[in-house]
């Protein structure tokens, strides 16, 4: 197995292990992170009807600039549609990434804006 195989198989462990804990309902629904090379995207998932209630992406939204100014921009985003959507807390997913740098930015944000993770 080579360096980036071993890499990938490493995130989609911790990714599995985080997702066997944690999960969202309608009323607390779970923000999933996915953080690419050049965009973020957030999503609000009601895991029990199977459900995406809200999502953001920088691409979406046509920010530039770094990507932490760009996870900041999504994650003021989902604030503003889940207070219009009455939703006061979420489980916050990092989707196996590290909480840190742009996951971390999106996560200020989206508590700045009103909502409890």
């Amino acid at each position: 197995m080579n360096r980036l195989d071993h890499k990938r198989s490493l995130l989609v462990r911790r990714k599995a292990r985080v997702r066997g804990k944690i999960s969202g309902t309608a009323e607390r629904p779970r923000l999933s992170v996915f953080v690419s090379n050049l965009h973020i995207t957030a999503q609000a998932i009601d895991d029990v009807s199977g459900k995406t209630l809200l999502a953001s992406d920088s691409k979406k939204l046509g920010t530039k600039g770094a990507l932490t100014e760009k996870a900041i921009a999504v994650g003021t985003d989902i604030a503003k549609q889940a207070k219009a959507k009455k939703i006061t807390t979420v489980v916050f997913d990092r989707n196996g990434k590290q909480y840190h740098g742009r996951v971390k930015a999106l996560a200020d944000a989206v508590r700045d804006g009103g909502i409890t993770l």
